[in-house]
């Protein structure tokens, strides 16, 4: 399974309750929908910095980097090892 999928497996089974991948589309905003809180952010990015090997810097954490599918999985493409 590729990062992007992996990633929206773990948002819809601990945020949405679902494995129903069309509950939502890689480019939906987690953050402005309400799907992931602030609480919820930082479980999300404690999940990526185990399940990928990185570390996110204080400044890395901003909804640019966080708010959908797509910019998730962008950000762990940049930060994972080459």
């Amino acid at each position: 399974m590729d990062q992007k999928k992996q990633i929206k497996a773990f948002v819809l089974e601990n945020y949405l309750f679902t494995d129903d991948e069309s509950a939502l589309a890689d480019g939906d905003s987690l953050i402005r929908d309400g799907i992931v809180d602030s609480t919820g952010m930082l479980e999300l990015i404690g999940h990526l910095e185990e399940t990928y090997a990185i570390k996110v810097e204080n400044a890395e954490m901003i909804p640019a980097n966080f708010d959908s599918i797509d910019s998730i999985a962008a950000f762990v493409a940049r930060k994972s090892p080459a």
